[in-house]
């Protein structure tokens, strides 16, 4: 059993926490916390007093003990306050559950309490956990008889634990759980950074934007005219749509495809849209006060990683500042002396297929530095000294067959993404399967062994069950997603654990920031660890990066998002970018 390998011990805890001074986006406050001996059952228990008086960990923590908790970032994150020593080894139970589950479907979830009832474990009920937890929540004061509540309800967190972990332990695969901790670790670093914000223009706009709304849509709409008040009006939106030649998708009934994922997708190939997306985003959803801002002017909210099917993070779209519409993010900005980096993998999908699928000429065209000219060139649709200045239309095209390749579109949705007939999008995608025969027979051959085995891995382990809910388009593309996430969390780790101060990570990127003097050596850094990432996670084969600089008193901006934020700088009488 590998568990015998710790002869230290294996330790479970759980920490109750509020947020300092009950704002979120601020760092944890630590309530108390209990940790138990597995299996011997030997429990401790702290409260807030205790733990601030405490150096270190009361429990070994070295390269030969084990943590062991539910969701372990949370604890890793009060570690941090507290000012302890990470652990060398964690394992997550929540992730090792998701690990094992992931694809089925749960009537009861994967939280803890979901884990319980998945192996037919006692727990306590969810009504009894809520009224702990808004408790916990008020902050305190707590009375005596209050505080024993709170450790009693703590310490049923880590007999659940032990339940857990001797229900699962023949099932964990042990040094890649512990790999996967190694991130929650990386995580709750990247938590307690948190993304720098502009908090006076952010405190402006909260103030401003119910009063600017009618005029922001006078200024946007303009070039539109699809709102009738704050209406957005379908059928006006057609008649653009058509007067613009612009073609759209449309759902089986007929009528236009409204659902944002379209309206983001579109905004991508013709760029003109873009404003009035974001001006219906920001209506429909924008809820400034939703965003989780800390008194430091950090925003720090619940990476959530592991919660896709991917494996990839999912933060809340409202409290994550890359959520909600790409002109907020203009709020990003470095404070004074210090600068920002936003890198990103060059085509990582595309990388990752060619590597993984060990198709020689789509090797070849992600080294070329334009995968999508190098493809039209292998087709022999443009000459072999065609660039992208000379050949922009036919360029485009066949990056739009890679892209409806990698999102598993048909030929009627490429068709209408490029704005030519289905025969066109047809004669694409045909020209991909001859082009790139080998990465074909290994897709197909990643659905067969779904179909047939009921499961699909990624190179770390991220596995999901196929078995419930069959999607040709969805298996095709897991081992590039999943496989994009673990390079993201390898990356993570590299980063974190050598110094550098990570932000944010975002789908195939990382936000960084250092101060202006180092900027430029943490950026190397950075790019140095994310090709090594690809490299161990694509034996060998080597994804690039771009970096987009942004050095204080500058802001980050999205390209998607200035028009849209220009125009709100000026409704609200701020300067705009130039």
């Amino acid at each position: 059993m590998y568990a015998a390998n710790f002869t230290d011990g294996i330790y479970l805890l759980d920490f109750e926490f509020h947020p300092e001074h009950g704002r979120e986006g601020n760092p944890p406050e630590p309530v108390c916390m209990v940790v138990r001996k597995w299996p011997s059952g030997r429990t401790e228990r702290y409260w807030q007093d205790d733990l601030k008086r405490l150096a270190v960990a009361p429990f070994p923590t070295g390269e030969k003990a084990l943590c062991v908790a539910y969701f372990a970032s949370a604890e890793l994150d009060c570690f941090q306050v507290l000012g302890w020593p990470q652990p060398v080894n964690v394992l997550d139970l929540f992730v090792e559950f998701r690990c094992l589950t992931n694809g089925l479907r749960l009537s009861n979830g994967s939280g803890l309490l979901g884990a319980l009832l998945y192996f037919g474990l006692p727990s306590i009920s969810g009504e009894q956990k809520d009224a702990m937890r808004d408790l916990i929540l008020t902050g305190g004061p707590w009375s005596d008889s209050q505080q024993l509540s709170i450790l009693d309800y703590c310490e049923t967190d880590v007999v659940a634990l032990a339940q857990l972990l001797n229900a699962m332990n023949d099932e964990i695969d042990w040094p890649r759980a512990l790999l996967r901790g190694r991130y929650m670790q990386a995580v709750s670093c990247i938590q307690m950074n948190g993304v720098p914000l502009d908090v006076e223009e952010l405190e402006l706009l909260k103030l401003q934007w119910s009063s600017i709304q009618d005029q922001l849509i006078a200024e946007i709409d303009g070039d539109y005219g699809v709102y009738d008040g704050r209406t957005f009006k379908i059928d006006r939106f057609e008649a653009y749509l058509m007067a613009s030649d612009i073609p759209w998708p449309r759902l089986e009934s007929g009528r236009l495809d409204m659902r944002d994922n379209t309206f983001r997708d579109m905004a991508r190939s013709h760029i003109q849209i873009a404003p009035i997306r974001e001006l219906r985003s920001a209506l429909s959803e924008m809820r400034l006060a939703n965003l989780y801002v800390g008194d430091d002017g950090r925003n720090r909210c619940l990476l959530s990683p592991f919660r896709s099917r991917t494996g990839r993070n999912q933060p809340s779209n409202s409290k994550f500042i890359f959520g909600p519409s790409v002109w907020l993010r203009g709020l990003i900005k470095p404070q004074p002396g210090w600068g920002l980096a936003y890198v990103d993998w060059s085509q990582q999908e595309f990388g990752i297929a060619a590597a993984l699928s060990g198709d020689p000429a789509m090797r070849a065209a992600y080294r070329s530095g334009d995968p999508y000219l190098a493809f039209a060139i292998q087709a022999g649709a443009v000459p072999a000294h065609a660039t992208k200045k000379t050949h922009e239309a036919e360029r485009d095209q066949f990056k739009a067959c890679v892209l409806a390749v990698q999102y598993g579109m048909g030929e009627a949705s490429l068709s209408l993404r490029i704005n030519q007939p289905v025969a066109r999008a047809r004669q694409l995608l045909e020209l991909h399967r001859r082009t790139y025969r080998q990465f074909w027979k290994w897709s197909n051959s990643a659905v067969d062994e779904a179909v047939l085995g009921g499961r699909l891995w990624a190179g770390f382990g991220w596995q999901i069950h196929a078995r419930d809910e069959l999607n040709d388009r969805s298996l095709r593309n897991f081992p590039m997603q999943a496989n994009g996430a673990e390079m993201l969390r390898i990356a993570c780790i590299l980063l974190t654990e050598a110094g550098i101060r990570v932000c944010a990570p975002v789908h195939d990127a990382l936000l960084i920031e250092a101060p202006l003097d180092e900027l430029d050596e943490a950026i190397a850094t950075t790019k140095s660890l994310m090709q090594e990432a690809s490299r161990i996670v694509l034996d060998g084969f080597e994804l690039g990066s771009d970096v987009k600089e942004v050095r204080y008193p500058e802001r980050y901006m999205d390209k998607r998002g200035v028009v849209m934020w220009n125009k709100v700088m000026a409704l609200i009488g701020r300067s705009v970018m130039v």
